[in-house]
């Protein structure tokens, strides 16, 4: 009896430890999963980035709005509302916002162009916030912008 008894309470705690360790490996492999995906994501805007022709359109573009330019600039100058490097870092924002990309990753790769960009920006995107009254225009990369901002101001200090 006592047998039966032991052979019941090992086949249980080997069922336990089963579950347990089943359990465990699943919410590692989601984990492993979840940043793999974050990873290629970014890896991917990432080869929209480094080409030849965005990086000559955004080179382009800063250059113009560290000169001053204006709204009714921008629109015939590049015939839209908002240049290609504003909407890619636009996207940046919002994957960030809605933490699908990590933002490592994205300080890494992208932060000193955030910086350089939303600052040569600002005055442009404030501008257009007034004349169309669309106080959402550029929020995103003012977001993203802001998040690189905090992550440089809580980063330890080396001397």
């Amino acid at each position: 009896m006592v047998d039966i008894l032991l052979l019941q309470t090992v086949s249980i705690a080997v069922a336990s430890a089963s579950v347990v360790a089943g359990v465990t490996y699943y919410a590692l492999q989601i984990r492993h999963q979840t940043r793999t995906r974050d990873t290629d994501l970014v890896i991917r805007l990432f080869s929209t980035f480094a080409r030849k022709e965005f990086q000559q359109e955004m080179w382009r573009e800063l250059k113009d709005l560290q000169s001053g330019l204006s709204y009714s600039d921008l629109t015939e100058k590049y015939e839209v509302m908002a240049p290609e490097t504003g909407v890619f870092f636009e996207g940046v924002g919002v994957l960030l916002h809605r933490k699908l990309i990590d933002i490592s990753l994205v300080d890494d790769l992208f932060s000193g162009f955030i910086k350089r960009y939303w600052e040569a920006a600002k005055p442009l995107v404030e501008e257009v916030r007034k004349q169309l009254n669309y106080p959402q225009y550029g929020e995103w990369v003012e977001y993203l912008y802001n998040e690189m901002k905090k992550r440089e101001q809580q980063a330890p200090k080396t001397s």
